[in-house]
């Protein structure tokens, strides 16, 4: 019994290590600016790519008149 509580105790520890591991890489601004870029970056892709096909499509019509 006193063996199992051993084995699972350090399975605990390396998920939260893992977090201070990030924090101390990239810091709390950098985390933060990861994550707004990833926010803006997804929303361009989503508008963008909602009106590609529309914006090449007139591009080569106007090509071509």
């Amino acid at each position: 019994m006193e063996e199992n509580k051993t084995v699972q105790e350090p399975a605990e520890e390396k998920k939260s290590s893992r977090w201070k591991s990030m924090v101390k890489k990239f810091g709390i601004g950098g985390i933060i600016f990861f994550t707004v870029k990833g926010i803006i970056t997804s929303t361009l892709i989503y508008f963008l790519g909602k009106n590609f096909w529309t914006v090449i499509s007139n591009y080569f019509t106007t090509m071509f008149d």
